[in-house]
Order: C-alpha cells, then structure tokens, then sequence
C-alpha cells in the first residue's frame, strides 16, 4: 500500500520537471541576486526565550482544508504582532494547496524570516525556493537518500540559507547530527500514516541533546501546557506550530503570546 509521504514524492516529481522547463538555474540565480529582502532565519530563534515558528497553510493530508478564506499575508501580520519568530510557509500545490509567490507576497508586507516548507527532493527547489525569496529550506530524511540529502544541504549552505533537517526516527537522528549548521527538527507527525504522537520528542531529544544547533518541536503542539512540560523535560525551546494556531486565528493569536509567556 502506498504511504502519504510516498504519494507526495511522486507528484513533486513531476512538478518540478515543470518548474525546470520554465526556469534554468542561471535565471534563478539572477532573480536570486536581484532580491533584496533576505534574511538570517536561524538568528531569530532565540537562545533564552521560547520562540515559535507559526505555520501559514491552507490545507492538509491530515486535516483537509483547514483555512477556507485564505490569505497568507492577513496570517503573516497576525503571527507578526502576536510575537512569532519566524514564518513556515506551505508551498506544496496539490495536498497543502501552497503556492510559492505567497513566499514572496508575505516578505512584501511582513519582515520576517520564512521557511519554505515542502517536499525538497532535488537541489534544483533550493535555488527556486530562494528566488521566491526564502530564507530557509527543509530536508525532510524519511523523504530523500542520503546523498541527495547532503546536495540539497550543500545548495543551501552556498546560497546562504538556514536548513531544518527533519527528523522521526532514531535512525534519521543519528544521521541529522552530521548536519552541523543546521536547525534539527523533531517532527512528532508520521508522514507515512499521519499520526501524531508528542512522545517522539522525548525519545528522539535523548540523541540530539548533542546537537550544537538549535532543535525545533514539530507537529501535534494543541496547548501552552504541552509547551510546558517540553521544556521542562528537555532543552528545546523553539517550536514549529501550524494547526493549532490556524484553525480559530481570531483565538489562537492569544495561544500564541501565552506561549511565549513561558519560562525557561
């Protein structure tokens, strides 16, 4: 039986044959260097603080449309002024229904780092991602080969963007600490079944504690009260939260600041 994660590898596939059809990589780099809004994403999580990184996407595999009015750049103010760190934005078309110019129509109007979020799969999406005007870039193990992870990784150090490698099993972890620069993700979701289960931070943290780099919790983040006992239990405090702030963001820009209210 085909798992979501495989299913989305081979629709990005495709995909990205369209997009290197319409742009070669020296016109990327062009756009790229005529760019003049980039900014430094690992620097903004804060070492002393919590910092949460608040996700912008229309819809998910897990959750559907979760969004119905959508409109990244009204989001992108509301995370601005409820305190966020930096901006997630989906980018992938057909199962979170993203598109990549809200990268660029979102850092019209609101300064702050944003990570394209997406399925990167070929080193080709990094100078794509970056054209668009992204600051950082994931590389998602459960997704690509090893030696593709590492081409990905090497585009994006040379372009000068932030990596999140992310992680699920201990396997991936072991692997992520070889990415020195980069941000360590935790994803508590299973992208092959969708389930999400907070105690895969706990058990994953026991590897990365290492990590010289800042760790991020992804995924599965419903209250103040599990930030909490995260920190408590481990050192991470950078979180990556999506849902939960998007599905009643009239409300949910207050669990934002009451987040940010904890205490190392």
């Amino acid at each position: 039986m085909t798992n979501t994660l495989e299913k989305i590898i081979a629709d990005k596939k495709i995909n990205i044959e369209k997009y290197k059809k319409a742009f070669t990589i020296e016109g990327l780099k062009k756009k790229i260097y005529s760019y003049k809004n980039y900014l430094n994403f690992k620097d903004k999580l804060k070492k002393n603080e919590i910092s949460v990184i608040a996700e912008i996407k229309k819809a998910s595999p897990s959750a559907g449309i979760i969004v119905e009015n959508y409109d990244p750049k009204r989001i992108a103010k509301q995370y601005l002024n409820s305190g966020a760190s930096c901006l997630s934005i989906l980018t992938e078309e057909n199962y979170f229904k993203g598109k990549l110019d809200h990268i660029d129509e979102v850092k019209k109007e609101v300064r702050l780092p944003v990570l394209c979020k997406d399925f990167f799969i070929d080193p080709y999406q990094v100078y794509l991602a970056k054209s668009f005007g992204a600051d950082a870039i994931l590389i998602i193990l459960a997704a690509v080969n090893e030696n593709t992870a590492k081409g990905i990784y090497k585009v994006a150090e040379e372009l000068n963007m932030t990596t999140i490698i992310e992680t699920h099993t201990d396997t991936e972890a072991k692997k992520a600490l070889d990415y020195k620069n980069a941000i360590i993700g935790i994803n508590n979701r299973n992208l092959k079944t969708l389930k999400t289960d907070i105690k895969t931070t706990y058990d994953l943290y026991k590897v990365l504690a290492k990590h010289s780099g800042p760790l991020v919790c992804e995924s599965g983040i419903k209250s103040e009260k599990e930030v909490e006992e995260i920190v408590k239990k481990t050192k991470i405090n950078n979180f990556l939260i999506g849902e939960s702030l998007l599905k009643d963001l009239d409300q949910n820009s207050s669990l934002l600041k009451r987040i940010l209210q904890i205490t190392l």
